[in-house]
Parts: C-alpha cells; structure tokens; sequence
C-alpha cells in the first residue's frame, strides 16, 4: 500500500504530466487550478498523494482557508464545483482521509471539506448534495444537434437569426468583457461578484495557456453573453456564465453553449461537463438538461474535526443578504466581493 505524502502541486514541474496519466483525473486536480486558488486567495496548499511510476496512485487536494471571519478549515477544494478523491482502492482513500484528519487537528481546523468521494463515504450522511450535467461530445457535432431539446434548437436559431455574433478567444479582452457582464449577473442574483484578480490570474496561469477559453455573444460589437470555460486532457468544463438581462430575449446564453459545444467537439475533447446545480435550481437543470447531458449527483462531506463526525452544512447565504447586495451598486459589491471571497472558500 502506497504511503500519502505532503506536496505543494505549484512547486512540482511534472504535476499535470503525472495527473493527465491517472484515472479520475480533472481540471481542478491541475497545479495551474492551485496555483490561482494561491494567488487569488492566499490559501495554502496542502495536497495529500502516492506516486505510482508515472501517474498518482491517490491524490486528496486540500487548500488550507484561514480566515478570522469563518474560521481555519481544510477544503477539497474552495469555489470548485467537486474534485473527486483520487484512490485505487477503499483503503487508499482511507490513509488519504486518516492523514488529512491528523493533519487538521494539528492545524486547528475547524473542519474537513470533501466535495465529491461518495464512491467511499456513501455510508456516511452528505452535508450538501447538488446535481450535476454531463455532455458526451464523442458522437460528433451533428448527432448533438440531433440530441438537442427543440426548444433548444429553437432556441439556438432565433439567435442566429437576431444576428448575434459568438467569438471564442483566450484574451485578456474577453476576460474583461466577460468580468463586466459577471458583475451585472452577481447584482441579479443578490451576490457580490468574485474579485477581478482571480478573473485575472485564472487568465495568467489557465486560460492564456490554452487550459480554457471565453465565447462571447455580441451584437452589433457589444458584448450580451459570455462564458468561461476550462479544459484539461479530453475534459471541458463550464465553468461561469454571465449576461445582461436587458437582451435575455435573444437566447444569447443557448448560441454561446452551441459555439464552446461544437469548438470542443471539434478539437476531440471528449465530454463537456456544465458544474454544480442546486436541486432547488429547476430552470437552471432544465437548461443543461436541454443539450442532451446526463444528469448525477455531487455530495460534499463535512467532516468535524472537533465532534470526530460528518455534519450536515448549515444553510446557504440568508435571503435577506441576497435582497439587499441585489440593491447595491455594482462597485460597491465590487468591493465587498474583494473584501469577503477570501473568507467564502
């Protein structure tokens, strides 16, 4: 049996070299995803792993949040939809967890996130459970369209037919375009939007290297629609999605999935995974649902390392905090989402 290690992804050359060659692997097992969580945040990497002659027999990444506002806590990992533990057998995953518990107390952690590993926790009670979409690309751009809901396709074409324009970059330009739509999408839903720094060193370190991609819905050279998606090994991942409101009527959002979908498609990536939805969320389901993905489910575990048991997570943000970021300029929840996202991981 493999005995885990202490290793900081960022300061390893070969990292993603080994993780492209280890079953389970994603994007947000990467050194690069660390690395901006690093720099974005200040959190500390703390990645538990075996190596196995060229891939990693297990790999838990751990990104040690202190916070003065919600405590010091080991998360599996912050803003990450679900990083799934990387073992070949129960008892491997075990070792991973043991040593992940040792290490948190001696750290004073408060807990210990796992998003994603019901494979070996399913006896265990989940502290949230999402859901999530699957795309299979490897049938070919035509056979998608096929497997496309009608009032997707329909969807889709008034689009077109609105002459809306989607361009696919990796500039530090879409970034920002991207950025400024995000803001106005954050206010809609009563959130303060993630701190521009992160949007640039996701560019600096991810997107810039060709690890991912912004399509952009524009009409007439204003930008309506955009997202951001990541991409490692044969795996794209959309990851935000950001538009203004005021052109909602011309169905941007569906052209610009259609676009990253038949770009990804025909660059041989293999599937299209569209994040983390809560159940509660039903029209947000129904438009992953409507480009032919399959739907399963995300648990995230809570371990307290003070009680020695899984909890269950308390409540999401307050209604209330909603409705009043929702009436708040954009620069002042600019400013709030600088001064909290640190805290939030």
């Amino acid at each position: 049996m493999h005995e885990p290690a202490l290793i900081n992804p960022v300061e390893q050359e070969n990292w993603n070299n080994l993780l492209i060659s280890t079953p389970g692997y994603s994007f947000f097992h990467t050194s690069s995803w660390a690395e901006v969580l690093r720099k974005s945040y200040n959190y500390t990497p703390v990645y538990l792993c075996a190596r196995e002659q060229n891939k990693f027999a297990s790999l838990l990444p751990v990104m040690e949040v202190d916070s003065f506002l919600t405590g010091k806590r080991g998360v599996c990992l912050p803003f990450t939809d679900a990083c799934q533990p990387i073992a070949e057998t129960a008892q491997e995953f075990e070792k991973l967890f043991d040593q992940a518990i040792v290490m948190g107390k001696k750290q004073k952690w408060k807990y210990l996130e796992i998003r994603g590993g019901e494979k070996y926790l399913s006896a265990e009670k989940p502290s949230q459970l999402f859901f999530g979409h699957i795309l299979d690309l490897s049938c070919g751009r035509q056979q998608l369209f096929s497997n496309l809901r009608d009032s997707t396709r329909r969807n889709i074409k008034k689009a077109q037919n609105e002459k809306v324009e989607v361009n696919i970059s990796n500039s530090l330009t879409a970034v920002k375009e991207f950025y400024q739509l995000n803001a106005m999408t954050r206010k809609e839903h009563g959130l303060p939007p993630q701190p521009y720094k992160f949007f640039q060193h996701l560019h600096d370190k991810v997107i810039s290297r060709n690890m991912g991609f912004i399509a952009t819905a524009s009409l007439r050279d204003r930008a309506i629609a955009a997202n951001v998606y990541l991409n490692f090994g044969e795996e794209v991942i959309y990851k935000y999605g950001a538009s203004d409101k005021a052109w909602q009527h011309l169905r941007a959002n569906n052209l610009v999935m259609w676009e990253a979908i038949k770009w990804s498609c025909d660059r041989g990536f293999q599937r299209l995974c569209f994040g983390r939805t809560e159940p509660e969320h039903k029209g947000l389901m129904q438009f992953k649902a409507g480009w032919g993905a399959k739907a399963y489910q995300i648990y995230y575990y809570r371990y307290d390392l003070q009680k020695n048991v899984f909890t269950t997570n308390p409540s999401d943000i307050n209604p209330l905090f909603k409705k009043i970021f929702s009436k708040l300029p954009i620069p002042v929840l600019g400013m709030l989402g600088r001064m909290l996202y640190r805290h939030m991981g």
